[in-house]
């Protein structure tokens, strides 16, 4: 293989601070080397020699007792520019290929560690490198680092054509990229601090820096609101975007933890959630983060549907050598308890079942409705979590502001024209109130039949219920504004908190804490 040179008096002659010199040359390279590092206009490899002769001073103090923070930072930043710039430049043509790199009046000879795809990234897994302090967190409310040493990336991994489950930017994780040096020998290695969280680096043994937040961070961040009223109401332009979707790399030693939002908004909602939960040592690198996207204007059983389908592509695939958990908001707690119940053909023969009677006893095996309507419940179902689930529905979708807004929301063309003329006119009842088409919105009426036969079905599954009460304290007559106790209590739940606070306490600190214990509780049952 041919090896990339430039000689050290072009080097010299580009950046003269950076020769050699009999006296201060060590010291001219810690403080110079990072900074001519850092001038775009130069060559690649005359940078990325630079940066190894800032990381391999700072390396060398390191092992003889300076840990200092500028010494520290000097290494970390030299480790982490030079992934990002050997990952991106030319197209990546000098990334996990032995390079020899000028600086000054000498020059380094890089190699890449292969990795083991467990602790240590393999090189080529990652589609770009990212430093994690370039990446802005303002769309996350508490910053979750790991002081140490090491350069804290964000890797990237972004295929085409798509890979299965990948978000429309790639799956992200956190990397840090470590130099060892054997003279003028130098390995690059990327670790998964989620893993392992502490390394031998410059010949110590020591926790390795990182930012578990940047790779969250790094999803592009959208008014939330805005994009939730767009799913619930142009319900078709959303449609492609439904699916399951992987934010971490998949792990088959971890436990995926598949978040489902509510009504009127995206699986973006889930952001600081994840954040808070990978926060928790405990927790970190024992799960795997999912999210279920879909537009919420559908209504609730054919959004179940797609998760169902979306769970058995995903198994197919990778199998649930550990199940999984489960956690739903509002109407999301709805499509997650259809993957964790059966219902049957003779469940809806139930006198509450309405129009669905004779809907589903008619209903041909396959077709939208048997599909959407008789389903087994997930065997890789562990444990579920609901958070402000409107069980037995909602009366602020029987209202008039419900009335108004049906006005608004449509199926789209696809699902509507999937069903027949005479599926039609039955499946119109399914609000409960006789007319119109069924969506998202009437999937929450206290009159939905679906609902009450639902609530028959057991939960095949352990689960948890965490409540919000606007803060009367009024319990069983509390409300969260939107889902009052009666509809979001279960009998038969293992645990049932509930929380001050109104139907949108995802992020509440006393919800962050119950999620953090249910799965703590996971992990100790799961072990037995």
């Amino acid at each position: 293989m041919k090896l990339l040179r430039i000689t050290p008096l072009l080097a010299a002659l580009l950046y003269p601070g950076c020769a050699p010199s009999s006296a201060g040359s060590a010291s001219l390279a810690t403080e110079h080397s990072l900074r001519h590092a850092r001038a775009s206009q130069a060559p690649t490899e005359l940078r990325a020699g630079l940066y190894l002769q800032a990381a391999a001073e700072a390396a060398r103090r390191e092992t003889a007792g300076d840990h200092s923070k500028a010494n520290r930072d000097t290494y970390n930043a030299a480790a982490a520019e030079l992934s990002a710039l050997l990952r991106s430049a030319k197209g990546g043509q000098d990334w996990n290929r032995p390079l020899t790199l000028p600086a000054g009046g000498t020059a380094y000879h890089l190699r890449f560690h292969p990795g083991n795809g467990r602790d240590l990234w393999k090189p080529d897994y990652f589609t770009a490198l990212v430093p994690a302090r370039d990446v802005p967190e303002k769309s996350i409310q508490h910053r979750d680092t790991q002081e140490g040493i090491g350069g804290a990336l964000v890797g990237v991994r972004k295929k085409t054509p798509r890979e299965p489950f990948a978000p429309l930017v790639g799956v992200t994780a956190p990397v840090t990229a470590t130099l060892e040096f054997r003279g003028r020998d130098a390995t690059l290695a990327l670790y998964d601090p989620s893993a392992q969280p502490k390394a031998r680096v410059a010949g110590i043994v020591q926790p390795l820096a990182a930012d578990f937040s940047a790779p969250l961070a790094y999803y592009p961040s959208v008014n939330e609101t805005l994009a939730g009223l767009a799913g619930a109401f142009s319900i078709g332009a959303h449609m492609s975007e439904t699916g399951l979707y992987m934010l971490q790399p998949y792990d088959p030693n971890r436990t995926p933890l598949i978040f489902v939002h509510g009504l009127i908004s995206t699986a973006r909602m889930w952001r600081n959630v994840i954040n808070e939960i990978e926060m928790d040592p405990g927790l970190r690198g024992k799960f795997q983060c999912w999210v279920f996207n879909y537009p919420t204007g559908n209504p609730v059983a054919y959004s179940a549907l797609r998760l169902r389908e979306e769970l058995a592509k995903e198994q197919q695939l990778h199998g649930f050598p550990h199940g999984f958990v489960i956690v739903g908001h509002s109407m999301g707690g709805l499509v997650t308890q259809m993957q964790a119940t059966t219902l049957t053909r003779t469940s809806w023969q139930d006198p509450e079942s309405g129009p669905f009677r004779s809907l589903v006893k008619d209903a041909p095996d396959g077709s939208l409705i048997h599909k959407a309507l008789v389903f087994d419940a997930n065997p890789n179902v562990r444990r579920v979590v609901f958070i402000c689930a409107p069980h037995l529905g909602s009366d602020m979708a029987i209202g008039g502001l419900a009335h108004f807004a049906m006005h608004f929301i449509s199926l789209p063309g696809s699902l509507a024209s999937s069903l027949d003329g005479s599926l039609r006119n039955s499946i119109r009842k399914v609000s409960g109130q006789g007319n119109g088409m069924p969506s998202g919105l009437t999937s929450f009426s206290p009159k939905n039949p679906t609902l009450k036969v639902l609530a028959k079905a057991p939960i095949r599954a352990p689960y948890h219920s965490i409540i919000g009460d606007r803060g009367k304290g009024d319990s069983p007559n509390s409300s969260d504004g939107v889902v009052a106790y009666w509809s979001s209590h279960l009998k038969g739940a293992q645990s049932e908190k509930i929380i001050p606070g109104p139907h949108g306490l995802c992020e509440f600190p006393q919800t962050i804490t119950e999620l953090r214990r249910i799965l703590h509780e996971h992990l100790k049952t799961a072990s037995r």
